[in-house]
């Protein structure tokens, strides 16, 4: 059971390509050896998705995020102290 592709024989043998996914599983693309893409299908896509987290910039263009920002007076932080050399 062939699951690792080059991607020249990906390109050159695709229906078959397609069938090894469709039949055994997510199908590996190499480029120069080096793992690159994987196929799958799409059923398997949409349960990726489905458990994937919001990202940071959803997040915060959300409502959620949304509030008032507490910001302490200027002056009143910690300081760092000189390093002497």
């Amino acid at each position: 059971m062939k699951n690792q592709w080059a991607v020249q024989d990906a390109k050159a043998k695709f229906s078959e390509f397609l069938n090894a996914c469709i039949q055994n599983g997510p199908q590996i693309v190499t480029k120069r050896g080096s793992q690159t893409a994987v196929l799958i299908t799409v059923d398997e896509w949409i349960a990726l998705k489905s458990q994937a987290k919001n990202s940071l910039k959803s997040l915060l263009l959300s409502d959620e995020a949304r509030g008032e920002l507490v910001l302490p007076k200027r002056g009143l932080g910690l300081q760092r102290k000189p390093v002497k050399l």
